[in-house]
């Protein structure tokens, strides 16, 4: 029998120092491995700061929304007294999910499988038919707190208690954004896409500087200037922008996608903001297993009004295509890396150094929490 290569070693295969001309992308295991994956819930996603809902869904008090973040269920909610809180969505007394709803407005976090309240603070308010328990302290058993900031229109929450601010995170781009405007857009429409591929291949394509565009986004790369295309890297985030032009080869593009410049910023894990003239959309990239992940694209516009509707469907069938695009070559890819003809392979020094970005801040990630991954294991 052969022997399998350990997630030590995996790990090990990628010389994530080489400078750009050098470099390759991650291994293919890194892909396919569910080990990885695993170590990915607890390095990756149990500890950077993650998107869970729009700031505007928790405005007032009583308002909450729910998500699930490296396997656990969360719930966020304004208090009576203003301030926005976040818990795991999990009763203290059997463990079912507190809140079943995606979002929404309660005066109680009410359990619906024993019927224990929590406040709007997490503490535990009522247990019915719980007499005659003894040493049992209700004070120390109200909601486990998580982590919970906002920045802009999004909210985000960070299951690590040591985690740094938001602010800390996100380094130099919430100056980069502030230009934007980005809290003066209005939600107007939500889609999921589930692929088949891991999420890792999505945020790849999503970096590669461009190097698709033209290739396989005709009716897209006809309104970019693809020559004049930039990538910056900083911090944990990558800026990809580029001229407009106008063009008339594809009328529902040119017509949806104004303005003097293309933005595209990926915040490092998975998440994505993509901005034109009056328009943007994000992209938060959700891992499912190692060959399948959920792409939750939000999409905002400067008016929302009836009159505007049709404009704003229109824009979104636009990005739907686009997206059907990438679906295709996304789960092609995730195919190929099971190939024994495929190991890595090298990065464009014009075009791939956002994606070396990401590989960089992975294998980091990856590679220190590896002792206290198998520590647990043992």
């Amino acid at each position: 029998m052969l022997r399998q290569t350990s997630v030590e070693d995996i790990l090990a295969s990628s010389n994530d120092r080489a400078p750009l001309s050098e470099a390759s992308t991650i291994p293919a295991p890194w892909y396919v491995d569910s080990r990885i994956a695993e170590l990915e819930d607890m390095t990756v996603f149990s500890k950077s700061w993650q998107v869970i809902g729009r700031a505007a869904q928790v405005e007032t008090p009583g308002q909450f929304v729910t998500a699930t973040l490296a396997g656990e269920p969360i719930v966020a909610v304004r208090g009576v007294d203003g301030q926005l809180r976040a818990f795991y969505n999990v009763c203290r007394h059997h463990a079912a999910k507190v809140v079943t709803e995606a979002c929404g407005s309660a005066s109680i976090l009410h359990c619906p499988y024993h019927g224990w309240n929590y406040g709007l603070d997490g503490s535990l308010k009522g247990m019915p038919e719980f007499d005659g328990v003894e040493n049992f302290e209700r004070a120390e058993n109200g909601l486990i707190p998580v982590k919970v900031e906002t920045w802009e229109a999004f909210v985000f929450v960070n299951l690590d208690p040591q985690a740094k601010p938001l602010s800390r995170f996100l380094g130099g781009l919430v100056k980069r954004c502030a230009p934007l405007g980005l809290s003066k857009l209005h939600f107007f429409e939500r889609k999921t896409y589930d692929i088949a591929c891991n999420w890792k291949v999505f945020v790849d394509n999503y970096l590669d500087g461009g190097y698709h565009v033209p290739h396989l986004h005709k009716g897209l790369s006809s309104v970019l200037d693809y020559k004049q295309y930039t990538i910056e890297n900083e911090d944990r985030y990558c800026l990809q922008s580029s001229p407009m032009v106008t063009s008339d080869e594809d009328a529902a593009i040119a017509t949806t996608r104004k303005g003097d410049r293309a933005w595209y910023f990926w915040q490092y894990p998975n998440f994505m903001i993509n901005c034109y003239e009056g328009y943007m959309d994000t992209n938060l990239v959700v891992p499912v297993d190692v060959d399948h992940c959920r792409v939750i694209f939000d999409f905002y516009f400067s008016d929302i009004s009836d009159a505007r509707r049709e404009y704003n469907t229109q824009s979104i069938a636009v990005g739907d295509r686009v997206q059907d695009e990438d679906l295709g070559i996304c789960e092609d890819v995730q195919r190929g890396l099971k190939s024994r003809a495929y190991g890595a392979g090298r990065l464009s020094v014009r075009r791939e150094k956002g994606e070396q970005l990401f590989h960089r801040l992975l294998a980091a990630d990856l590679k220190s929490g590896l002792p206290s991954a198998v520590a647990a294991a043992d």
